[in-house]
């Protein structure tokens, strides 16, 4: 039996069967991972750790990108 992971993305619900770690999420969503701060479950996540984080059922994640302008 294929196990569903459930998590949220910037407050909406995303599924899926993949192992995924929070740096294939960004690349997978086309961030430039040069110009956003990511928190996961309600913790600032450290660049360093994106491998090593898999996401888990329920996991909350919010990417807020850096837009330059003047």
């Amino acid at each position: 039996m294929t196990k569903i992971t459930n998590f949220f993305l910037n407050g909406q619900q995303y599924s899926t069967t993949a192992s995924l770690t929070i740096f294939d999420l960004i690349h997978y969503f086309n961030f430039n991972d040069s110009l956003l701060v990511l928190e996961y479950n309600n913790l600032i996540c450290d660049k360093k750790k994106w491998k090593t984080i898999f996401i888990n059922d329920q996991d909350y994640i919010e990417i807020v990108t850096i837009v330059g302008g003047g």
